[in-house]
């Protein structure tokens, strides 16, 4: 899951691989097409998952676990969007680093720090969900416990990034040894990966790619195949109806998120692992255009928290509304929230469903400014 192409490669080889490639020069509508898509995905991640954020911290109600760690998900997106993306654009269309030694170290910390704290909190998510359909009457986390459990994760995924700290430098040596009468890529700057041996670099990336996507991916799937078998078996109970359906339609929204997101991981997956493993396989030619497509399909994961929400959560959708609503200055909005939180629905028929119905408050025209998502909107 890091920031990686052949001119950032710790392969030894990369002369005689720019000196291929530069036979295939990069097309002005392929150029383009990256710079669009990317400010595409930046905007509507930036954006979506902002106003997620904003919501959630905003209402009382919505604190609850699943909502916790769907914040602390965008979090990692709304990172991964303002440092990430626009840096690799930047890179991928110059063909050369002029980001400074910085970026180039913070670059793959970040994106893998990012991954990392997404896939811990689906996993924690998935986890939630198992203990409080499959056991409704036990032990239920608090939102005290997700803010614990958050601050964790942070440290984890920091911890396990740190390697790219080390060992991503800023050089121009694979430049040196081009054989052209007049060299003009002599000073030119890349950021590339310098392991101690091939073998650390295998061990570590393959272990990246086993406990930050198969294994956690796997855990989810499998919390969630449960969760699916209790309430399938429960069916005709009692306690069907309205409650069990909003707790089925809730778990399929999660699932959703957890399946677009592996879906848009798994193609720079396959490329990364075919990078380390049998480099000679991809062609020259297509090598950017290939990675380029493969990181704009994982990067489209930002989108992916606000997109399903925005379709599939009502309760966001009204509170959205209401929003915007509050930062046009109305005299008054009514609200009429469904009658489960979103991580207190069980398949039992659940503790204290509470009703969240509220009536919208209302607004002097200068307090406007103070209640708008952003103040573009007012």
């Amino acid at each position: 899951f890091f920031f990686i192409s052949l001119k950032i490669s710790s392969g030894t080889n990369l002369a005689s691989d720019w000196a291929d490639t530069s036979q295939c020069p990069p097309s002005v509508g392929g150029a383009t097409f990256l710079i669009v898509a990317y400010s595409a995905v930046i905007a509507i991640g930036l954006l979506g998952n902002a106003g997620l954020v904003f919501i959630i911290a905003r209402q009382q109600e919505l604190r609850n676990v699943t909502n916790i760690l769907i914040a602390n998900l965008s979090c990692s997106d709304i990172l991964m969007c303002i440092v990430c993306l626009p840096v690799t654009v930047i890179y991928t269309l110059m063909d050369r680093w002029v980001l400074g030694e910085a970026l180039c170290k913070v670059t793959p910390f970040v994106q893998c720090m990012s991954v990392t704290v997404s896939v811990f909190s689906l996993v924690l998510i998935a986890l939630e969900r198992h203990q409080l359909i499959l056991h409704p009457t036990g032990w239920s986390p608090a939102a005290g416990h997700s803010y614990l459990a958050v601050g964790l994760t942070w440290l984890v995924a920091c911890f396990i990034s740190l390697p790219f700290l080390s060992f991503n430098i800023l050089t121009n040596d694979p430049f040196q040894n081009i054989s052209l009468p007049a060299n003009p890529f002599r000073d030119h700057l890349i950021c590339m990966e310098l392991w101690p041996s091939d073998k650390h670099r295998l061990a570590y990336t393959t272990s990246l790619l086993i406990f930050q996507y198969c294994l956690p991916l796997l855990l989810v799937l499998l919390c969630y195949l449960r969760i699916f078998l209790r309430l399938r078996r429960r069916r005709d109970m009692l306690e069907r109806s309205r409650r069990t359906r909003g707790a089925q339609r809730i778990n399929v929204m999660l699932l959703a998120i957890v399946i677009a997101f592996a879906l848009c991981w798994l193609p720079l997956n396959v490329f990364n692992t075919l990078f380390d493993w049998h480099h000679q396989a991809l062609p020259d030619c297509q090598h950017d255009t290939v990675f380029s497509a493969c990181h704009l399909t994982a990067m489209a994961s930002t989108c992916i928290n606000p997109i399903v929400y925005g379709f599939l959560n009502s309760n966001f959708q009204r509170e959205l509304k209401l929003t915007l609503q509050r930062c046009q200055c109305g005299n008054r909005a009514t609200e009429s929230y469904e009658s489960f939180p979103l991580s207190t629905v069980g398949s039992e028929g659940m503790t204290k469903a509470t009703s969240l119905n509220r009536m919208g408050s209302m607004l002097r025209p200068q307090d406007c400014k103070h209640n708008c998502w952003a103040s573009f909107l007012c």
